[in-house]
């Protein structure tokens, strides 16, 4: 393999080629996206199938069942592709699953020449160089978020009008059902100066919204201007204040970090857009208690009016994990009864699975398979009604779209509402990149469709 430092740059004629295939989360993308930044100096082009690809790397997330399961599928298939080449193929695994199962990869997948941990990709340049000298580590799983961003290229390859920017890391909550706290580490924010500089390239590339990401994002607490600690309220501030960035998204939060100054934000801030990501799990105080939550249902329910009061149109997203150890019927009762109340547009929905070194998976009164599957059965369909019934509301309604791509026919332009929902516009393709006001016409479950009323809202 030709030593990676000697590559060209990207501009000056890329080969090779680079596959990444993301699973899990927004942040998981992020990285993505970041890591294809580090390795485009090297000369590393991004191409669209392993089979075509010089490096490929999964990306791996351990939230989901079975994660670790997947991902040495998938590996299965990339040695025999790898074999088909020769050798002449680098595989990486990074993310949580190469940060809690690095040295089993590498022991059960020799056809692995790297594993990268979520706070150590910005390493990938000088680890792809010592493989290549056949000799060093191959595996980096450190904690030093900070050491990461101050390693990242500050120049970002983002193609289109939305992005995603990591603000914060890591968990201190330590819920018993999750492993965010050992693959991602303690929380860290980044300094305030860093994140807008990013926003004003992204805005400087075209971007108009941007996701603010972190596993507790409103914990944020980065360093500001005055060399105190800020907000992600005052973030939010600071960041609208950026010409051309029109919207500003963030997720996930938990109830706890819900601040008086962010409330007050939803309702002044006309670039937040109306839409809260804002994961509950149950309904039950008792299930919560279990969880280490440290929150009960009145506080979240508490919390909701108060965000309903500051922003009267905000919708609410949520999580909920059915089947946690020691639920029992009246529990989950408990949990339709506070999604009726809250009344969700969207949601996600899991049936709890163990996972391995998490205090839940050695708790007893571990609920059968078959119960956990009837009761997600019942909480789906209730959430699905839900959000029909909230996208069914949409229509007759006018709202700012921002249009992101082409749709699959004609002149046909897809975009995205204020509250996150797909929205079909036909004759709309000119219009990619703008925010423009659509009435729409109806709501399905996933989408909206819509018609140009001949208002450009905003020019690109």
């Amino acid at each position: 393999m030709t030593e990676p430092e000697t590559l060209p740059e990207a501009g000056a004629g890329a080969t090779k080629r680079l596959f990444i295939k993301t699973y899990g989360c927004q942040m998981n993308v992020y990285d993505s996206e970041r890591m294809a930044d580090v390795l485009r100096p090297l000369g590393y082009a991004p191409t669209a199938t392993a089979e075509d690809a010089d490096f490929v790397i999964l990306n791996t997330c351990h939230i989901r069942e079975k994660a670790a399961e997947k991902v040495y599928s998938e590996l299965g298939k990339l040695r025999m592709l790898k074999e088909e080449k020769a050798g002449a193929m680098t595989i990486a695994v990074a993310g949580c699953v190469a940060q809690a199962e690095g040295e089993e990869i590498m022991r059960r997948q020799p056809a692995v020449d790297l594993v990268v941990g979520p706070q150590a990709y910005h390493q990938l340049p000088e680890l792809l160089t010592r493989t290549a000298r056949a000799r060093g580590e191959r595996i980096g799983a450190d904690f030093a978020p900070v050491d990461k961003f101050d390693a990242l290229p500050r120049a970002r390859g983002v193609q289109g009008v939305t992005a995603f920017l990591t603000v914060q890391e890591g968990c201190d909550k330590f819920c018993t059902f999750c492993v965010v706290p050992y693959t991602r580490g303690a929380e860290w924010s980044r300094p305030v100066a860093a994140i807008l500089d990013e926003a004003r390239a992204l805005a400087d590339r075209g971007v108009r919204e941007i996701t603010l990401l972190g596993q507790n994002v409103n914990a944020y607490d980065g360093e500001g201007a005055d060399g105190r600690p800020s907000t992600l309220a005052r973030l939010a501030y600071a960041l609208a204040d950026i010409p051309g960035l029109d919207r500003i998204r963030y997720t996930t939060s938990h109830p706890n970090d819900m601040g008086e100054d962010l409330i007050a934000a939803h309702g002044d801030l006309d670039a937040l857009m109306p839409y809260l990501h804002l994961p509950v799990q149950s309904g039950s105080d008792r299930i919560l208690r279990l969880m280490n939550r440290k929150h009960g249902r009145a506080k979240y329910l508490e919390l909701v009016a108060r965000l309903r009061e500051a922003r009267p149109d905000l919708a609410l997203s949520g999580d909920f994990i059915v089947g946690f150890p020691g639920e029992t019927e009246a529990d989950f009762e408990q949990t339709l009864e506070l999604v009726r109340e809250v009344n969700y547009a969207s949601a996600f929905s899991f049936m709890y699975s163990p996972r391995p070194g998490t205090p839940a998976a050695t708790m007893g009164a571990q609920v059968p398979a078959e119960v956990s599957r009837e009761r997600l059965h019942r909480l789906q369909a209730l959430l699905t009604e839900q959000q029909l019934a909230f996208n069914a509301a949409q229509a007759g309604r006018t709202l700012p779209v921002l249009f992101e791509k082409a749709g699959r026919h004609g002149q046909q332009a897809i975009g995205r509402s204020p509250y996150l929902q797909s929205v079909h516009v036909e004759d709309a393709r000119p219009l990619i990149g703008r925010i423009v006001a659509v009435e729409i016409t109806s709501g399905q479950q996933n989408s909206l469709t819509g018609r140009l009323t001949g208002a450009v809202e905003q020019a690109a």
